[in-house]
């Protein structure tokens, strides 16, 4: 009597436990990305509103190196307890394809949340570039080869792969420089050292508008909303170029399914939002949110996709 007694309270001690209102506790937010890129831009605006929604608090954490995938990796080795999430990019879709001995699988070690955003990128030059097209930045590129640089936020990372797409189908070689992330490469651009990049238009708008950065092309078959004059690549020469980046979050997998949905339901609420919807658009992006299901197969399409870019353009690691 007296062990069916002690059984019983402790399944109801346990229900209880599990019962318990998500989130009890801070959450850790993994930002595998420097401050001042997209993926910090993004994931600190969700980590804000996060915290505002549940009343706990969501800590941004910046855990940069390697393209995102040391923040990544350390997201993946996380405990799946539901207190760790962290922000996931097209970078690291594309790792896979350029690391052979990757710490992690951006498709089997993961709890995909949810694609916040997509995030189209502009090929942008330093305003005393003499290029005002694309066609003629082609042209200065082939008359002085090897002259120009190129900045990127890590190797394997979009910014590094539109330019060799770019470099392959219009027949330049520009220097790859590479950066720890999207924030100190726009620094080095600003300042001149750089010549030539291609950044997500979230993290560069501010400085086109402002005239200190010229945008010659967008990346995407789509010309941007908020810059509708600046014309596609495909439309600017090369109609097979096509690519863009975009944002997600996910968390360790084995978390379990009623936290993910919960993170889910709360992110998708939160990017959909009109005045969340209207600062990502401002931004550059383009606010979506989806299911755990859909985001899943969406990496694995990417993944897919750049393996082949990465090997078509002989892309190894640095």
């Amino acid at each position: 009597m007296k062990r069916g007694f002690l059984a019983w309270t402790a399944a109801l001690i346990a229900g209880l436990v599990h019962a318990e209102p998500y989130p009890a506790k801070p959450v850790r937010f993994l930002i595998p990305f420097p401050p001042g890129g997209p993926t910090d831009i993004v994931g600190r605006l969700a980590a804000e509103r996060l915290s505002r929604s549940w009343n706990v608090q969501v800590v941004a954490d910046n855990r940069p190196g390697q393209g995102g995938n040391i923040g990544t990796e350390q997201c993946a080795r996380a405990p799946a307890d539901g207190y760790t999430m962290c922000m996931i990019s097209i970078a690291q879709s594309i790792s896979p394809a350029i690391y052979p001995k990757l710490g992690f699988d951006p498709v089997r070690d993961f709890a995909h949340v949810t694609l916040l955003a997509t995030l189209p990128s502009l090929l942008v030059v330093h305003a005393s570039l003499s290029a005002q097209s694309l066609r003629e930045l082609i042209n200065l590129a082939k008359a002085r080869p090897g002259a120009l640089n190129y900045a990127s936020g890590g190797s394997g990372t979009s910014s590094h792969l539109l330019m060799e797409m770019l470099n392959q189908q219009a027949g330049i070689d520009t220097v790859h420089v590479i950066y720890k992330g999207t924030g100190p490469a726009i620094v080095d651009q600003l300042s001149g050292r750089i010549e030539v990049a291609f950044s997500t238009a979230i993290a560069v708008l501010p400085y086109v508008q402002s005239g200190k950065l010229r945008a010659l092309a967008v990346s995407t078959r789509e010309r941007l909303p908020t810059l509708p004059d600046v014309p596609t690549i495909a439309e600017s020469g090369l109609p097979n170029f096509d690519g863009g980046s975009w944002q997600g979050v996910v968390m360790p997998a084995g978390t379990p399914r009623e936290y993910v949905n919960a993170v889910n339901a709360e992110l998708v609420k939160i990017v959909r939002a009109p005045d969340m919807k209207e600062r990502i658009a401002g931004m550059g992006g383009i606010p979506l949110g989806n299911t755990p299901e859909e985001f899943a197969a969406y990496m694995k399409t990417e993944e897919e996709k750049w393996a082949k870019v990465v090997k078509a353009a002989k892309v190894g690691t640095p």
